[in-house]
């Protein structure tokens, strides 16, 4: 069993790498998609340098999915069936998420890569994300929310470090893992790590992106708040 880790760079993903471990289930690289123009994560916003940096202290290769601005459901089809396509020619069979309860997700990645013969796994799927959030703080990782949805979130969650007290401070519906994209996070210390990625707060801003159309109903877009994270080397 050869497995690659779709890492966002996340909670999530951190602590899917961490139970896989425990499960004896030995992850062989990370593939992150990323935005090529913005040279950042795609939708949570971090710096590929930052990205880099944790690869390198957990120790595993990094490979990326590079897409445009804003791409479209077929472009990152194309993109990621490409990218899957060499890692399965570099030997890797299976593919691990931090996916928990979005069932409709799920089948999606399932589907799609049933198509490239890839079998996913999903160490943390239908855990309760209270458990799973009590054991990320327990186990020692440290991560920062790098981007909140304003439609679960204020502005004043961007940029903070996910601990009880951020926990505490969550609205009621709020999930407490961020699973319905209430926001994002950026891991930078843990179990999995060998030394704590380092960095400084920078700015925050916010950006709109379209909300689909239903029943010839334009919505309202979304609107999302991005804390930029600056390399810090000390």
């Amino acid at each position: 069993m050869n497995i690659y880790l779709n890492w966002s760079g996340g909670k999530d993903a951190a602590l899917a790498l961490y139970k896989a471990k425990q499960q004896q289930l030995y992850v062989n690289a990370l593939l992150t998609s990323m935005s090529s123009e913005h040279n950042r994560i795609s939708m949570h916003g971090v710096r590929r340098t930052l990205l880099q940096a944790q690869a390198q202290s957990i120790a595993l290769p990094l490979h990326t999915v590079e897409l445009p601005e804003n791409p479209g459901m077929h472009n990152y089809e194309t993109a990621m069936a490409q990218k899957v396509t060499e890692l399965k020619a570099e030997g890797f069979t299976h593919a691990m998420f931090g996916d928990i309860f979005l069932e409709d997700l799920k089948a999606y990645r399932e589907s799609k890569l049933q198509q490239l013969d890839i079998t996913c796994i999903f160490p943390l799927w239908k855990t309760e994300t209270k458990e799973l959030m009590r054991e990320f703080i327990a186990t020692g990782f440290k991560a920062i929310a790098v981007c909140v949805n304003e439609a679960f979130l204020d502005k004043s969650f961007c940029g903070r470090v996910i601990d009880q007290s951020f926990i505490n401070d969550l609205p009621t519906g709020v999930d407490v893992c961020g699973e319905n994209g209430e926001y994002h996070s950026f891991v930078f210390d843990g179990p999995i790590f060998n030394k704590p990625v380092c960095f400084r707060k920078g700015e925050i801003v916010s950006k709109q992106y379209p909300a689909p159309v239903r029943n010839a109903v334009v919505p309202k877009p979304y609107t999302f708040y991005f804390c930029d994270l600056l390399p810090d080397n000390g």
